[in-house]
């Protein structure tokens, strides 16, 4: 299957990768172009900006949690109707699990989709050490096709024609054009990366960004770049995508979105529905109550910034725990599973109230970030499955638990490294919350589990109403 894409690789983290993917895609959407995004990695922020600069969802790709068979079903499945796909690596373009080969590394992926690459160099303090820097990267992994370089925060264009001139002289790559420094097109960042898309509301940005763009960017040439891939290998039909025939009414789940919740990868969201859920988004922020539900995901966020709110919502706090005694299924994710314990205590050293389901409080510490691809195998029977399963995920976060009585776990963790890291999984009744964020396509077992214990279970209607007396 031929499917114009092209990466967009950085030479390392910060030469603002993120802003040339956004400019780009909003870009070629103002051409009337059908662009699909993808975001090499495990990153929920980043796609979110995607899908509002494009209308459209933005898809997860990661070597390691996912692996080659995977990361082509996924691409393939969303891109066939675009008419571009960009792919927006993470870091620097060989950085990925390991000091010693490419796993997990946007280099990989690239290679796995045979996808061009388009390096961003940060210009801003370079000269002709610009070309050295672009041959090294381009002669680097020999079966690596980096077809072009961009420029961002280049202020002038008699720069940026010595930059191109050193590049195109040294090598045969294409040099597609600059990004200049401007202050008004950026996205503010705070300590989980950039302020999220539902936060900032407005598409004004992309828009701006894209018409950048469309002034110092040969976006011909890109997408001349983008056709020149090579065709990719199809990947085998894989059934757990297409809703299938179930007996007796849809499962609801209760998906909470709002800015406290909103890091949801889509093919999760998608595999439910292929298991026969009907998803019913809600705000643990402003609703009252829980909708009518069989099945409650809290996924990951900032709930650490909402926290006063989220505290003063006791109607909804009430509803989420009495549903959970009444033997409902809840899965919760980072962000999740802070909001069900006891209290999240900010950084400022605040103490909010949350729902109460675990004696632990989530404390935020600064520093105290813990990142890393993780394998988390199933020890205990739970809605995830049996002892024994094993699914592949990340953690990201800056809040630790802080017991205030015994907790009990359902999995333990390896890094990527297969390095012992402790336990995961807090548990009770038909509640599990971990910390680490799972990609159920790697392993679509985990939305069969999930759906079938609500089914099991008979959860009915009036179990969430009930709740939120």
């Amino acid at each position: 299957m031929n499917a114009p894409r092209i990466v967009i690789a950085g030479t390392q983290s910060g030469v603002g990768k993120t802003t040339v993917t956004l400019a780009l895609l909003a870009a070629f959407r103002a051409r009337g172009r059908r662009v699909q995004a993808f975001k090499v990695g495990p990153d929920f922020i980043d796609p979110g900006h995607h899908a509002a600069a494009t209308g459209r969802a933005s898809r997860n790709l990661d070597g390691w949690m996912l692996g080659v068979a995977v990361n082509r079903e996924v691409f393939l499945r969303a891109a066939p109707d675009a008419d571009i796909s960009i792919i927006e690596g993470m870091m620097g373009l060989f950085d990925g699990s390991g000091l010693l080969g490419d796993v997990g590394s946007t280099a990989e992926v690239a290679k796995q989709l045979r996808a061009p690459v388009l390096l961003v160099i940060d210009g801003s303090a370079m000269a002709r050490s610009a070309a050295a820097m672009a041959s090294g990267y381009a002669r680097f992994d020999r079966d690596l096709r980096v077809a072009g370089v961009l420029f961002n925060r280049v202020n002038s264009e008699s720069h940026y024609r010595l930059l191109k001139d050193a590049v195109e002289a040294e090598t045969d790559l294409a040099v597609v054009g600059y990004l200049r420094s401007d202050p008004e097109l950026t996205i503010g960042d705070r300590h989980l990366g950039l302020v999220t898309a539902i936060e900032r509301g407005s598409r004004d940005l992309y828009e701006r960004l894209g018409q950048a763009a469309a002034e110092t960017v040969d976006l011909d040439r890109i997408e001349a770049l983008a056709g020149s891939a090579e065709d990719v290998e199809e990947a085998p039909s894989c059934p757990h995508v297409s809703p299938r025939a179930r007996a007796g009414p849809p499962i609801r789940v209760g998906v909470a979105y709002d800015p406290a919740f909103c890091f949801y990868y889509p093919d999760n969201l998608e595999l439910l529905e292929a298991e026969g859920a009907e998803l019913v988004r809600f705000s643990p922020l402003s609703d009252q109550a829980l909708p009518a539900i069989d099945l409650l995901y809290l996924g990951g966020g900032y709930p650490e910034l909402y926290g006063e709110r989220l505290a003063r919502n006791v109607a909804m706090r009430g509803a989420i725990r009495a549903f959970a005694e009444r033997g409902g299924t809840i899965y919760a994710e980072c962000g999740g599973m802070m909001y069900l314990t006891q209290a999240i205590r900010d950084f400022d050293g605040r103490t909010h109230e949350m729902v109460g389901l675990f004696p632990a409080e989530a404390v935020m510490k600064r520093p105290g970030l813990t990142l890393g691809y993780r394998e988390v195998r199933v020890t205990r029977p739970c809605v995830l499955g049996d002892a024994g399963l094993i699914a592949r995920g990340h953690e990201f976060h800056y809040s630790s638990l802080v017991p205030t009585g015994p907790l009990e776990y359902a999995c333990t963790l390896t890094d990527a490294k297969g390095q012992a890291r402790g336990q995961d999984g807090l548990i009770v009744g038909n509640v599990l919350a971990l910390y680490t964020h799972l990609h159920f396509a790697g392993r679509p077992a985990l939305a069969q589990a999930l759906v079938a214990s609500a089914r099991t279970r008979g959860q009915s209607h009036d179990l969430s109403q009930g709740g939120a007396e």
